[in-house]
Parts: C-alpha cells; sequence; structure tokens
C-alpha cells in the first residue's frame, strides 16, 4: 500500500465504503461504469492498493475510503509476460504455480503465490501448448506442464470458483 494512502487512512479513519463503482474484467481491466480505465498512472495506482479484506472481498483503497471491486470472474488474472514467464495484472511476476483447473466454459484457472487467477483469454492459445491430454473429452487426465513442473488440470464448474477459493465476486 502506498505511503499517501495510510496517511489518509490514519486523517480520516471513518470514510464511508463505496461499492459498485469499480469492476475487474476478465482480462484484468479497471473498469469503471462509463467504460475501462486507459490511464496507466491510475490503474498502477489501483494495483499497488488492492487487497482482499477478512471475508474475501476484494478492495482498492483510495485514500481513506474502501473501494470495493465487482469481478468478472477470479480476483487476479494472470498474463504471459514472455513466452514461459506469467505475471499479475497488476504487474506482480508468478513464481510458482501451484495447481489448475479448466471451468466448464473451457476458462484456464492457476493458483500461484498471489491466490487463485483466472489467466487472460489472448493468451489461451500459447498456454495450451503447455497441456497435454485430450480437453475435448471431460473425464480424460490433463496436465500442465509449466517451468519444469507437472501439474494436473481439474475440471471446475464456473459457478464453483468463488466459494472453493474463499472470495465475493460482488460485494455489497
Amino acid at each position: 500500500m502506498d505511503d499517501a494512502v495510510r496517511q489518509a487512512l490514519a486523517r480520516w479513519p471513518d470514510v464511508p465504503d463505496c461499492f459498485g463503482w469499480l469492476s475487474l474484467s476478465r482480462r484484468g481491466e479497471w473498469q469503471l461504469p462509463d467504460g475501462p480505465i486507459r490511464h496507466a498512472g491510475l490503474a498502477a495506482f489501483i494495483g499497488r492498493n488492492y487487497e482482499a479484506d477478512a471475508d474475501g472481498r476484494w478492495y482498492f483503497q483510495n485514500g481513506p475510503q474502501r473501494v470495493f471491486v465487482s469481478l468478472a470472474y477470479t480476483p487476479t488474472v494472470l498474463r504471459l509476460a514472455a513466452p514461459a514467464r506469467l505475471q499479475t495484472h497488476t504487474g506482480q511476476p508468478v513464481e510458482t504455480l501451484s495447481g489448475a483447473w479448466l471451468d466448464d466454459e473451457g476458462s484456464l484457472l492457476l493458483a500461484s503465490e498471489h491466490g487463485i487467477a483466472l489467466l487472460d483469454d489472448r493468451d489461451l492459445a500459447a498456454m495450451a501448448a503447455h497441456l497435454v491430454g485430450e480437453l475435448e473429452q471431460p473425464d480424460a487426465p490433463i496436465s500442465l506442464n509449466w517451468s519444469g513442473r507437472c501439474l494436473p488440470v481439474e475440471r471446475i464448474a464456473q459457478a464453483d470458483v468463488p466459494a472453493r477459493f474463499g472470495f465475493v465476486g460482488q460485494p455489497a
């Protein structure tokens, strides 16, 4: 969290929370009601001050105010930063993958030191080269070969993802 944000919290501790104003798209873009945030500095500021509360609700600490984020899917979105490197939508490098899931719509979910994340759909084709098995057969085993590790890819229903991984998609 930025120092300026910490200082604002100390000065104004009782500012009401904000809901329904900020969202995170399936491609890791911050969205306002009138469209995506395109200003790189503002997006980076939001990313540096983005975290979860004890109830699994993700928020952006905007000075003294918590701005809760409506999630299009997961609280984190991963992107390929290089052929064999992943990073979060906030720019943090991913060092270790610990799990992989394919949902009922064909989206790839990955667990890392940053928690559960959706792989940006623009990177699915490149990541498919690391999958081994028959994707079209629902009961066939699939694995992900990534950074010298072979992870089993489990199947999961999209509707089960928030409860399974302990986050709230639509905080209120």
